[in-house]
């Protein structure tokens, strides 16, 4: 499979989902931006890929990065990103969102399983209503200390001060 044929609209998302479901497979569901992939990310992931059957990848688009983050962010356009993100092979469908939190596209997907990482309270994770109401689960998984894109950029900063 191509990593493109992993970026999917909403509709057809949830057409897969639903294909899925009537396997009887699990759909765990996280998002971020993936600005840069490094360690950290790729362990979360696949931690968070283990957790089900299927991982769906909810993916800021630009405009929510920028209103999140500034407008030095993000560095690599979100077709980019999407692409670097459906070719991990834990990760089974890319779905954009345009709003600041993942809420209206966690109550579109209705994952069985929403993941974040550990530096989040499972009362704080944005969704948690939604997915338990419909008897899912709420995790977090522990991250790789000292990864984090913020750190990335400011060590390429300072590489490029010296």
């Amino acid at each position: 499979m191509n990593s493109k044929d992993k970026i999917l609209s909403l509709p057809d998302l949830q057409e897969q989902v639903q294909a899925w479901r009537s396997q009887e497979q699990k759909v765990v569901f996280t998002n971020g931006c993936f600005d840069i992939l490094h360690l950290g990310h790729v362990d979360y992931l696949e931690k968070a890929r283990q957790l089900g059957d299927k991982l769906v990848l909810g993916l800021n688009t630009d405009a929510s990065i920028s209103r999140i983050k500034g407008p030095s962010r993000p560095l690599q356009d979100e077709m980019s990103r999407a692409r670097v993100m459906a070719s991990l092979l834990f990760v089974d469908a890319v779905v954009f969102f345009d709003e600041d939190t993942p809420l209206e596209l966690i109550k579109a997907v209705q994952p069985d399983i929403l993941v974040k990482g550990d530096d989040y309270t499972i009362e704080n994770i944005v969704g948690q209503d939604v997915v338990t109401a419909r008897g899912g689960e709420v995790k977090t998984v522990p991250l790789v200390k000292g990864y984090s894109t913020t750190n990335v950029v400011k060590k390429i900063e300072n590489q490029n001060k010296l």
